[in-house]
This record gives C-alpha cells, structure tokens and sequence, in this order.
C-alpha cells in the first residue's frame, strides 16, 4: 500500500501523485498499464475508497470508482488514460520516466498527456472524500487503458461492455482543454467540448509495370509523387462548426476591435483560406478547425529494385470536423486528386454534430474565478479523445484539464515530443479548478 512521504494529505501534493504516476512506463504498445492502474487502486483504497476493476486484456486494466453525492444532479464522470507514446528516437533533458522536478516543472512521458490530468482528478476525487464534500450528485473516478491506440482495451470495452457503470451519467470531464492559449497579448482558456473524427483512409495509385531498364512515364510511383504534392498543397473546402464559430467569436469579442477584425473573415467560407494564409503562423491553430484534414503517413508499394510497381497504396490519416461523414471526405479527396487515386475509408468512429454546451457556464465560470482577466471560450479539438465513446452513451465530455501556463510555455509543441513537462503550479491550479467543478455541476 502507498504511504504519504510527509504528513500532509497526498490529495494537497498532486504534483508528487503526477510524479509516481511518470514512474510507471506505460508506452502504447505494449500498454502494460496494469501496475499503473494498480497504483491507483492502492491510492484510493487507503483513503478507503473501493474500486472496480474490468479488463478485456489482464495486462490492460481499467478502473472505476465512485463517491455518492446528494441525488440532486446526474453523476458527474471523471475520466483519463494512463497510457502513453513512444519515447523511441527522442532526446531527453530529464530521462522521460524518471518523474523528476526542475525548474519548476514535472517532467516526463505523459506530464501533459495525460498522466498531469489523472493526477489532478484524483487528487481532486480524493479530497471530495476526505473532507465529505457536498457533491451535487454522484462522481465517478475512471482510469482508462488504450486510449493512444484506438482504445479498444480501454475506453471501448468500458461503453460496449460495461456500460451499467456509466448509468445515469450526462457529462464527464476529460481531455483536452482549460489551458492558457495566449493570444494578442491576452489569456484564453479553451474548453474543448467537440472534437473532430479519426477516419482511416487508403489511396491506390494505379499505373503501368514494367522493367526498372526502361523509362516509365506516368507511371504509378509518378502519380503518388503528384497525389503527395497536391495534399501538400492545397486544403480541402472550409466548413464553420458551431463550436468554431463560437470560439472565433469569442476570441473576436475578446481582443483589440482592430485585432478582432482580422479574424472574423475566417467565418465566411468564401475568405476562410485567405485569411488563414494573412494569418500565418496564428493562422495554425484554426486551419484544422475549418477543414477536414488529411496527412499521408504510410506508403507501401514495389516488390524488386528492377520491376516498376503497378500499384501503390498511401494510407492517410483523416480527422473529419463534427457532422461530417466519410463518404462526404471521399468526396472532397476524389475532388482535389482527379483521377490520380481511387480512395476508400476505412475504420471511424461517429461522433455528435452539436454539443450539450449547458455545463459550459460553471465551468468557465470556474476559470473566471481563478484567472479574472483570463477569457474561457469553447473549443474544437483538432484530435480525438475517448469522448467519442463515451458520446455513445449520451455523454457530453468536456476537455477540463485547467493549467495556468506562462506565455512562453509551448504546450501543444511539447505533446508527444521530447522534454515533456508541465509547471507544477499549473497542476495546483487545474486541481483546484476541477475540484469546484465537483462542488458545482449540475
């Protein structure tokens, strides 16, 4: 069983809980998340709080644990994946499962994705029990494997075999969102509350063999050159989510009128690309917000260094906006491509075109209260989470992982990357803010 290194509760140290939790090499694949997941059965069960475990895979635990709350709202679902990517190939500052603290950060595989979250909900989880807080309606603690690799073991499993766990449940609090997004000189924090759709999509190029000794024209290898350039350089049509309306909006209302000004063309789709290109850089953070997007990440073809292949096959990765489909995807690919590639699509998972945005307002209103001059906004995520599980079962995830970050902290740059870090301030902060989220929903 753990034991707490000083005499102060674990709940007020989520920093050192972040820590414990870096310790446990949970790399995806393999996962292997059950020491993890058993770490924090431990946690809870000395502050005598009993847990659930299900598993598909014994080597891929999920947890679920509950506190009763007053029946005067649904349960609450607080949930989060302790697994993580790759280190491989990567150049570390602070060796990337060693937890340590410098500079005022933690560093380590998952300090932001997503282990920082779990430790902030538990600790958060874990005071509501320790000082018998008034919960509005039940909470419900869940640590999920899988997420990073399509989340079969984990949050899949839960939805299409557990589901009786969830009873009841309409909004949960999960990946990604509540972080200092500096813009303009101003502190926003988006709360993401849609996200967009993975979709697996295969391109065949097609195109004469033959001997490598004879000069080939307009053969298959040269069309997949020429497919490769055009989605490198060209977007596929703009589209206005409600939620990106929304958050352009805000961003708008929130800045300088002349500032302001130069964002609200990408609203109407006829200006959308070209004021993405005035944009530039800033530009970024809202091109995947308008467009379904994809990126080629694996190409397969040729068998012998002397035969030229009559096939190639490119697979892309797809991220659809919300009330988007595949076939529509196909439509726009087959649209930009002409007759250079026969495209299909492969495995998604749908997701809701609108958002339940009625817990929006308490938990911005949170953010207000700890940052009065920082402006909540609802966000589209541009990746997917586990919410498109758990959206099967009704539930509206909001990403609520809140961290108070500087301005010159480069936190989506660090996800997934070497030096994986976050300030352990922000971590107090994002503990506190879901610990009132606790205290408030409804």
């Amino acid at each position: 069983m753990p034991t707490a290194d000083t005499d102060t509760p674990l709940y007020t140290r989520p920093a050192e809980l972040l820590q414990r939790l870096i310790r446990f090499d949970t790399t995806n694949p393999p996962g292997n998340e059950a020491a993890c997941i058993g770490y924090i059965r431990d946690v809870l069960a000395e502050a005598g709080i009993s847990s659930t475990i299900v598993a598909r895979d014994p080597t891929r635990p999920n947890l679920v644990a509950r506190l009763a709350g007053h029946g005067n709202a649904p349960p609450l679902l607080l949930y989060g994946h302790v697994d993580v990517v790759t280190t491989s190939g990567q150049q570390w500052s602070h060796p990337p499962f060693a937890g340590d603290i410098a500079d005022g950060a933690v560093w380590g595989r998952g300090a932001l994705d997503m282990k920082g979250g779990i430790a902030m909900m538990l600790a958060a989880f874990l005071r509501a029990a320790a000082e018998d807080t008034a919960l509005p309606g039940d909470v419900i603690f869940a640590a999920l494997s899988d997420e990073e690799n399509w989340g079969d073991d984990g949050a899949r499993f839960l939805v299409e075999e557990h589901a009786d766990l969830f009873q009841g449940v309409r909004y949960a609090l999960g990946e990604l969102g509540g972080f200092t997004a500096h813009i303009a000189a101003q502190r926003f924090y988006p709360i993401m509350v849609a996200e967009k759709q993975g979709v697996a999509i295969t391109a065949t190029v097609r195109g004469p063999g033959g001997h490598g000794s004879l000069p080939m024209r307009g053969g298959a290898m040269a069309k997949t050159g020429q497919l490769l350039q055009r989605l490198d350089q060209h977007r596929l049509p703009p589209h206005i989510p409600t939620v990106t309306r929304l958050m352009i909006e805000g961003i708008a209302d929130a800045l300088p009128p002349q500032i302001g000004e130069l964002i609200r063309p990408l609203l109407d789709p006829a200006h959308t690309d070209a004021t993405l290109d005035l944009l530039g850089a800033q530009g970024a953070t809202f091109d995947p917000l308008l467009h379904n997007t994809v990126n080629a990440t694996m190409v397969r073809g040729g068998e012998k260094a002397n035969v030229i292949p009559s096939e190639i096959v490119v697979q892309l990765d797809g991220r659809m906006l919300p009330g988007s489909t595949p076939d529509e995807m196909l439509a726009e690919l087959r649209q930009l491509a002409g007759d250079l590639a026969e495209f299909s699509a492969g495995r998604s998972d749908p997701i809701a075109a609108e958002p339940d945005m009625a817990l929006f307002d308490t938990l911005a209103a949170i953010l207000r209260e700890a940052d009065p001059d920082g402006t909540p906004i609802p966000l589209l995520l541009s990746g997917c989470t586990d919410g498109r599980y758990f959206s099967r079962l009704g539930i509206q995830t909001y990403g609520f992982l809140p961290m108070n970050l500087p301005a010159d902290f480069a936190m989506p740059e660090l996800i997934h990357a070497a030096d994986e870090r976050v300030p352990v301030e922000a971590v107090h902060f994002g503990t506190e803010a879901i610990y009132q989220a606790l205290c408030r929903f409804q």
